[in-house]
């Protein structure tokens, strides 16, 4: 339980130092308008198809894996299986839940709209305070890795998710900062339902 506090108070304290207004000159917003530049500049047109893939198949592990646990549970009757379909479900939209809330409470700039140098692959709408993509995907991969705690599942699955979530400052679409806070949030999410999990 601890863990679950310390996670959300790194969200708390990102939110509030995130608030409206107190990005613009703050040393972390220099720090991270550095490393988007740093990324951009060194892309390349394979690096940005693979990344852009990467990116797209967030939507997919987030709805496929539940659905498939509860098909799979379903076809074999496995309660059990059914069960963890529901906790990752559930961990995914509580994330998709308060990640939507707290773009609409922080209302930070995307990169491209706050820092004219940086220069997107596409442009993304919506804030960028937390990213969606890095809360569901870790959300998605902690759930499934705490309902089947093998080596095998949790490499793959946390894996995919940083490699969703790179792809997101990859593509400038996202701050380190924003992918940081999405990670916590998304984590911690998976840890508050954890009663969920058979």
């Amino acid at each position: 339980m601890k863990f679950i506090q310390k996670i959300y108070l790194l969200c708390l304290v990102q939110l509030v130092a995130f608030a409206p207004g107190s990005f613009a000159q703050s040393g972390l917003q220099r720090l991270d308008d550095r490393i988007m530049i740093d990324l951009q500049d060194h892309r390349t047109p394979e690096q940005t198809g693979v990344f852009l893939f990467l990116s797209r198949t967030n939507l997919y592990g987030d709805i496929g894996i539940p659905a498939g646990l509860l098909a799979g549970g379903i076809i074999s009757n496995n309660k059990e299986m059914r069960q963890n379909s529901l906790y990752i479900a559930s961990s995914t939209a509580l994330s998709f839940g308060l990640t939507f809330l707290i773009k609409h409470i922080v209302k930070r700039p995307r990169p491209f709209v706050q820092n004219i140098n940086i220069v997107p692959v596409y442009r993304a709408g919506s804030t960028s305070f937390p990213s969606g993509h890095t809360s569901s995907s870790f959300a998605t991969a902690t759930a499934l890795s705490r309902a089947y705690p093998k080596w095998y599942v949790i490499a793959p699955a946390y894996l995919w998710a940083g490699s969703v979530s790179y792809s997101r400052m990859y593509l400038g679409v996202h701050y380190p900062t924003d992918v940081a806070a999405g990670a916590a949030l998304g984590v911690g999410s998976a840890f508050i339902l954890q009663s969920l999990k058979k």
